[in-house]
């Protein structure tokens, strides 16, 4: 549309170029052949001016009747008050001119032409008008020439005319162009860049149909090529951390297990004891982590399904800051929870993945707020949805960091521990819930996730 657009306009300045010089190089042959003849009559007539009056007016009337070129133009002699006295179309063929260049002539002693309307006709005319100087320097009349413009001005519209219809055939032409070239071009492009986003996008293996053996048919196949390369690498990727997962709860199970039934023991001296809590948290925190990589995978895979039954979602939320409160407790860090009063319906959900959110943010609270020691949780109901608050009082989130937090691995300038796929993982639960969580820094400092769950589904 800019092309052809661009060429409509380029194409009509030129119709109007090519109209105007035309109308120009017409109106200008023909003023100049009528004040040549003007000229040459006048200076014929010069041998007549010296007869009286009388003389010199009928030799006016027998040139007037014998012009020749009366169907082209008339052949006009006026006194010097403006009245015709001859008439190449009769005695009183016409009213007395009333355009300037009579005036002008007989006033500068000079040829004058006048082109216009006529304001006794209304017709459109040219006119020259050439002084009858007596043989004593006394003007006694104008020889003028006058013609209507009718006919330059039909040849002038068929100028502007063909101008017009080469200016449409050229729109037409750069319109089936551009029609090919969006269609063998532009189209196909169109539909690599989407499939292209799509692979970016994180469909991998997704094919691109080509029809087209040239550049365009190279572009796709590469294309095709690099998705079916990075689908296999992903897939061998997800097998790889999901096997190594699986491998690694066995171990950690045991370590898990035999730290609690030592800590549970009165055997142990202080350093010993200190030295098993610390196997017993950082076991956890690995347990943690294969956890975060086996749903990772799952996502991945699209094997991350609910179990989506009516539940109470107020109580999932309590327990879980009940269950929390008592770890941040020993971090030194205060979680204050904020109930609401409101009359809380059973809520179409997965309530497991629903705690594992909420388990999840409260970790991101305290791992990079926890320098405030405070983390503030409050549930609420709209009628219309569940909304989750869950905010600590740390540095929050720089700025330029916001837009990539919920991406798979991306951790940004925290240097606190995790894996960074924690909330890329809860950003999918939710959303499989048709539900959205956001962050944003809240203000007086700290960062601030909001969860909003539709009420029904």
């Amino acid at each position: 549309m800019n092309t052809v657009a661009l060429i409509s306009a380029l194409g009509l300045a030129c119709v109007m170029v090519v109209t105007v010089v035309f109308a120009v190089y017409y109106y200008s042959n023909m003023e100049s052949d009528m004040r040549f003849r003007a000229k040459t009559t006048t200076e014929f007539f010069a041998d007549y001016t010296s007869q009286n009056y009388s003389g010199y007016y009928q030799s006016c009337i027998n040139y007037a009747e014998s012009f020749e070129d009366r169907n082209a133009m008339e052949l006009q002699f006026i006194n010097t008050a403006g009245r015709i006295v001859a008439s190449s179309y009769g005695k009183w063929v016409a009213q007395s001119p009333a355009t300037s260049d009579v005036q002008d002539a007989i006033s500068n002693r000079g040829i004058a032409s006048y082109v216009g309307q006529d304001p006794n006709t209304g017709e459109r005319i040219m006119a020259v008008s050439s002084p009858m100087i007596y043989s004593n320097g006394e003007v006694i009349g104008v020889l003028r020439y006058v013609t209507s413009t009718k006919l330059l001005d039909l040849q002038i519209l068929v100028v502007a005319l063909s101008a017009l219809a080469i200016c449409v055939a050229t729109v037409l032409v750069v319109l089936l162009s551009s029609n090919y070239f969006i269609r063998s071009i532009l189209l196909p492009v169109a539909e690599i860049t989407e499939k292209a986003k799509r692979i970016a996008g994180g469909g991998y293996g997704v094919q691109i149909q080509t029809k087209y053996n040239d550049e365009i048919g190279d572009l796709a196949e590469t294309i095709n090529e690099m998705s079916s390369k990075i689908s296999q690498n992903e897939k061998m990727q997800s097998e790889f951390i999901s096997s190594l997962s699986h491998e690694l709860r066995t171990p950690l199970t045991a370590i898990t297990g035999w730290s609690e039934t030592l800590l549970a023991s009165d055997d142990l001296d202080q350093d010993a004891r200190r030295g098993m809590q610390i196997i017993h948290r950082e076991a956890q925190r690995l347990t943690e982590l294969v956890v975060e990589l086996l749903d990772f995978t799952r996502l991945q895979d699209g094997r991350l399904t609910l179990n989506v039954e009516p539940a109470d979602l107020r109580s999932e939320f309590e327990d879980t800051v009940y269950m929390y409160g008592t770890r941040l407790r020993q971090e030194g860090i205060t979680l204050n929870y904020q109930d609401s009063s409101d009359d809380f319906p059973d809520i179409p959900c997965d309530p497991k993945r629903m705690r594992q959110v909420f388990l999840n943010i409260l970790d991101n609270a305290a791992k990079h707020g926890g320098e405030g020691k405070q983390v503030d949780a409050a549930i609420a109901y709209t009628g219309k949805e569940v909304v989750i608050q869950i905010r600590d009082f740390g540095p929050g989130i720089p700025l330029d960091e916001l837009p990539l937090v919920k991406k798979k691995f991306y951790k940004g300038s925290s240097k606190a521990r995790g894996s960074g796929i924690g909330l890329a993982v809860c950003d999918e639960i939710v959303e499989m819930h048709g539900g959205t969580l956001t962050l944003e820094n809240a203000p007086g400092g700290g960062t601030l996730v909001t969860v909003r769950l539709p009420a029904t589904q």
